[in-house]
């Protein structure tokens, strides 16, 4: 039904809102929605603000009915409102203006739109339009967070308002937070039956528990077999237990998407077997601590033994790079910080390497047994202190398992406990780079043992091409052994020639590994390992050279960069001579078996 409306003219109001943001008095995070802001605001027009509702904030306008009025409705002349803050001054406006005549007057029955009201919500919530002194002490508060498709509808309607009746912007930045979609990237409807309930998700359900949940609503029999069959199609098993924690890690890690996130409810599963790998290296840590373990208040890193220095070092990495994340709101570039430090530095690396420590001689590893402990205890606490705001719940449960160091005062929970910060004392970029040349190591001689044989232990070889390399590998020796399951480790030089019946790879141009598998060998089989190599090198090769050629590099590129690309060509062709090597004595390998 038409009928007359109330507006609010929002020419000078959005021209406020829209120098806020250009002149950085608030911050859009992520910037990309900044240019919705400017083209809502330059395109602004009046804002109907009433709405024929049963609930609502009344609109404060009153009719002024005279008695002598020809007509008696309601909104009949125009002339005849007053605005006010309520009936009192309603009803003295109108004595002031209609002096000397008899009237009445009635408040409109239409409510305001609602995001008008929500609009209100930095004001009211403080006591506004009182001036209390929770106003004077948060207004302008700091942070709002919300839905990016609702940038126009609420926020810019608070930061409009809060300019205009408080007087400042209401809030210094806004982050808002992807929307989010199935696996396939549709909008979640009833009618498709792609709806994921968190609930569902957090306690686990079957497909018939969905299919019941469609049942029980207002779906007409087409729709509801539509959605039945959707729901079979994406869930075919129900939806597995995993959790508030899983759920609300994958959200977070999703939000690089930015502006939807595609829910995998399979990444969700993910997370949550990540978290038994959290129990187990607890467990792990418990049994290996003991009893009568306290964690020291202090510790010497330098006197460590090489893991322990690089554990160290990679964690105040991981904590550094958190952090700044959290701070600059990249919220998934935190969760993979934490995640590869836990996953793969930790559990990985650090507890598999250190396992001799605790299994072998009580004597002969007495000293790096007694620093593996502190190590580890440093980690857990820091690491799970570190991973806290993104698994509350099941920090908190093993955090409380955990001894607490001498001379210390134990919080009640890790909620309140201190967020890790740097400790520049444990940074040692030497140590990281050797153990980068290690891991690479292992994991070569790892991808050289046969598919169906993963057991046997193996002599392997290390052709080092310059004492320093030779130097590194000598020194983790027993590191490299442990972690690569071989039985042994010899390092070689260039005047040394490496057996025959090896399978090899190469780690960097200085360095290659060879595995003995004797009469295990499929020389077929490594040729084809040594040919894709080769072709990857290629490509890679290709991409640098095209980059390095490119018009404007050597005018536009940093010095630095250019020699970094020049140092990384290089180190691909000397690569490739090593595959050429290596193919030529796997050719007179075959040649001699014929």
């Amino acid at each position: 039904m038409i009928k007359p409306q109330w507006f609010v003219s929002c020419d000078s109001m959005a021209k406020q809102a829209l120098e806020a943001v250009r002149c950085k008095k608030i911050e859009i995070i992520p910037q990309q929605y900044e240019q919705d802001w400017y083209r809502w605001l330059e395109n602004i027009r009046d804002w109907c603000i009433s709405r024929q509702l049963w609930w609502g904030h009344r609109i404060p306008a009153w009719y002024v009915t005279m008695e002598d009025d020809q007509l008696k409705d309601m909104g009949s002349y125009n002339n005849h409102w007053v605005v006010a803050r309520n009936e009192v001054e309603a009803l003295s406006e109108a004595k002031e203006r209609f002096s000397g005549r008899k009237f009445q007057i009635n408040q409109d029955p239409d409510v305001l739109d609602t995001w008008f009201s929500s609009g209100l919500f930095p004001l009211s919530v403080l006591g506004w339009p009182d001036d209390t002194a929770d106003f004077r002490a948060f207004y302008p508060t700091s942070l709002l967070e919300t839905g990016h498709d609702i940038l126009f509808f609420w926020v810019a309607r608070m930061v409009m308002l809060g300019m205009r009746l408080g007087g400042d912007v209401p809030f210094r930045k806004v982050y808002l937070h992807p929307m989010i979609r199935d696996a396939h990237g549709r909008k979640m409807s009833k009618s498709l039956g792609n709806v994921v309930d968190p609930l569902e998700v957090i306690n686990g359900i079957s497909l018939e528990g969905l299919h019941k949940r469609l049942e029980e609503g207002n779906l007409d029999p087409n729709e509801l077999a539509t959605a039945k069959e959707g729901q079979k199609k994406d869930f075919p098993n129900g939806i597995a237990e995993c959790g508030a924690d899983a759920l609300r890690f994958a959200l977070i890690a999703y939000t690089a998407q930015s502006d939807k996130i595609n829910l995998d409810v399979l990444r969700v599963v993910g997370y949550r077997q990540w978290c038994n790998k959290l129990w187990n290296a607890i467990r792990f840590a418990m049994g290996k601590l003991g009893d009568n373990y306290t964690p020291p208040s202090t510790i010497v890193v330098h006197s460590m033994p090489f893991v322990c220095k690089w554990v160290l070092s990679v964690l105040n990495k991981a904590v550094a790079k958190t952090v700044s994340s959290l701070e600059s709101y990249k919220f998934s570039d935190a969760t993979t910080a934490v995640y590869s430090w836990w996953q793969f530095q930790l559990c990985d690396v650090f507890i598999e390497a250190i396992k001799p420590f605790f299994f072998n001689d009580p004597e002969e590893f007495k000293s790096a047994r007694e620093a593996s402990r502190d190590a580890l205890w440093i980690c857990l606490d820091t690491g799970l202190r570190l991973l806290h705001p993104f698994m509350p719940f099941v920090t908190e449960e093993l955090w409380q398992r955990l001894p607490q160091a001498a001379d210390t005062c134990r919080k009640d929970s890790i909620m309140i406990s201190e967020y890790p910060s740097i400790r520049e004392e444990w940074t040692n970029e030497q140590i990281e780079s050797e153990m980068e040349i290690v891991i690479g190591t292992v994991r070569k001689l790892r991808s050289l043992r046969p598919a169906n044989d993963k057991n046997e232990r193996y002599p392997s070889f290390a052709l080092c091409r310059g004492s320093d390399i030779a130097a590194i590998m000598r020194s983790n020796e027993f590191q490299i052994v442990t972690l690569a399951s071989i039985s042994s480790l010899k390092i070689l030089t260039e005047d040394d020639a490496p057996p025959a019946g090896c399978a090899i790879d190469v780690v960097n141009e200085n360095l290659s590994v060879y595995l003995q598998l004797q009469g295990a060998l499929n020389a077929e089989a490594e040729r084809e390992k040594l040919r894709k190599k080769r072709e990857d090198i290629h490509k890679q090769q290709s991409i640098l050279s095209q980059k390095i050629n490119a018009s404007g590099y050597k005018e536009k590129a940093p010095q630095s960069v250019q020699e970094e690309d020049m140092k990384k060509l290089n180190s691909l062709m000397e690569e490739l001579k090593i595959i050429s090597e290596a193919e030529k004595d796997l050719d007179q390998l075959i040649d001699g078996g014929n």
